[in-house]
């Protein structure tokens, strides 16, 4: 069968299988809900993915002019803290290279600004407001719709919706009856109209599958029900491994600061130790102040290079936290993630954790994130880019292949209609519900569905035996 020939046949409602209509009919509504989730998760994940993968999440890179000399790290806080006299430093973030500018955060008056500064000689060359960057509002967007909870939610359905249509999608087209491999990997270009549409539509949609599992799964360990309440309880890094180290009563997610996700995924649920006791080994030498300087110095020293995070102690059992990450984009390799917590009073080493430390589901998301986020170089930010046009092309090609299929003049859904006698319904009914019951908040609005299009079967059936269709 060609694909002119299968898609014709589709049109006419005659399909290989009863299951296959079925599948048909799940594709269609899922993508009703979906599509617009779908587009704008595509298009602000473009706008996140070229300031990861080409800028920083702050915005444009900041260049300097290299010098030989690099100031203390205090000198640099202190230019900070002078433009910002009522500013509480929150972390100070190395740069990446040394022809780029050192960065400050500054909480003051319920403002949190990050605040560039030459390395070299302690100006000020920016100040931005975390908040209210591009990155930063993408993010919003992309995460909650800007209404908190209930558009984390609505995402959430979506995303447990949308590998439903992607089972359904591989169900459709997965090559049998006659229809070659290369009829679904390759479309066919010499059709016309909504066949061309379709063929297109398939192709890539059949390519992009496996890639868009991976996004959707890894997008879902950030939301409030699957991620938060399962998936992430799961792989939390177990504050236990420190043995004989006193724990605070915040985790670490709390050094998250405005507009931006810093904190690896499985380390944000794990208590944060606390300061003041004589655990650990030691960090900054016996004698020496414990300072923003010689914390810094201890970095250099533990073998972080490059862009890193330290982040200040904020009460009186804080910590330094010395880190580097994909999550917040200091490293391309998340194998090297590596967070080390450092006792304000004694300098001393209280707990460390590294890649290598994680549970397997943490190791998963932290190499899956990466991916998703285009952490990995240039190369992966391209790639991602170019996955997220694919995505906004299916959507579109299935609005589009709808459009040419509803009736003149007429705006009505046309879903693909149910099939008569349909030993098969409960089998599919039984997948769909399967797939969407491992996430649970989109396996409830799933049976909420199933329910009602059975009851409109049943209703439509009923109709036709009294003869009133």
């Amino acid at each position: 069968m060609s694909t002119a020939q299968r898609a014709s046949t589709a049109d006419a409602g005659t399909r290989p299988s009863r299951f296959h209509a079925v599948a048909w009919r799940w594709h269609f509504y899922a993508g009703l809900y979906v599509v617009p989730f779908l587009l704008m998760l595509a298009l602000t994940g473009a706008v996140m993915v070229f300031f990861t993968g080409f800028q920083t999440r702050l915005g444009f890179t900041v260049p300097v002019v290299p010098q030989a000399v690099v100031l203390p790290v205090s000198a640099q806080a202190k230019a900070v803290l002078e433009l910002r006299s009522q500013g509480q430093l929150i972390e100070y973030i190395a740069p990446r290279a040394p022809d780029q500018a050192s960065w400050f955060v500054v909480q003051r008056d319920g403002l949190t600004e990050a605040v560039a500064v030459d390395p070299h000689t302690a100006q000020v060359l920016q100040l931005v407001d975390k908040e209210n960057t591009v990155f930063a509002w993408a993010e919003r967007i992309h995460g909650t719709l800007l209404i908190g909870d209930v558009g984390d939610r609505l995402i959430e359905i979506a995303a447990g919706f949308a590998i439903v249509m992607i089972v359904t999608g591989l169900y459709l087209w997965w090559p049998r009856g006659g229809t070659r491999w290369a009829q679904v990997l390759m479309p066919d270009l010499r059709l016309k109209g909504r066949l061309w549409w379709r063929s297109l539509h398939a192709s890539v949609g059949f390519w992009l599958s496996a890639v868009l599992f991976v996004f959707l799964l890894t997008g879902l360990s950030w939301t409030g029900v699957w991620g938060a309440q399962f998936a992430q309880p799961w792989g939390t890094f177990p504050a236990a491994k420190w043995d004989a180290v006193p724990q605070s009563d915040a985790t670490h997610a709390t050094l998250n600061t405005a507009g931006q996700k810093e904190v690896p995924w499985g380390l944000e649920q794990t208590p944060l130790p606390a300061s003041g006791s004589a655990a650990g080994v030691v960090g900054v030498p016996e004698g020496q102040p414990v300072n923003l300087d010689t914390v810094a110095a201890l970095a250099k020293q533990l073998g972080f290079q490059g862009q890193h995070h330290i982040q200040l102690p904020q009460s009186d059992t804080g910590v330094f936290t010395i880190s580097a990450d994909t999550m917040s984009g200091d490293l391309k390799n998340p194998t090297q993630d590596r967070t080390v917590h450092v006792d304000r009073y004694t300098g001393r080493v209280i707990a460390e954790a590294a890649f290598a430390d994680y549970a397997l589901v943490a190791r998963g998301m932290a190499v899956g994130i990466a991916l998703h986020q285009g952490d990995l170089g240039v190369w992966n930010a391209a790639l991602n880019l170019l996955f997220c046009a694919a995505t906004m092309f299916l959507c579109v090609s299935g609005i589009v292949m709808w459009w040419k299929r509803r009736p003149a003049r007429s705006w009505r859904l046309v879903a693909p209609p149910v099939p008569h006698k349909l030993p098969l319904w409960k089998g599919g009914a039984l997948v769909m519900c399967g797939v969407a019951l491992a996430f649970p908040l989109s396996g409830a609005v799933l049976l909420a569905v199933l329910l009602l299009d059975w009851l409109v079967s049943c209703s439509l059936s009923l109709r036709e035996r009294l003869g009133l269709s």
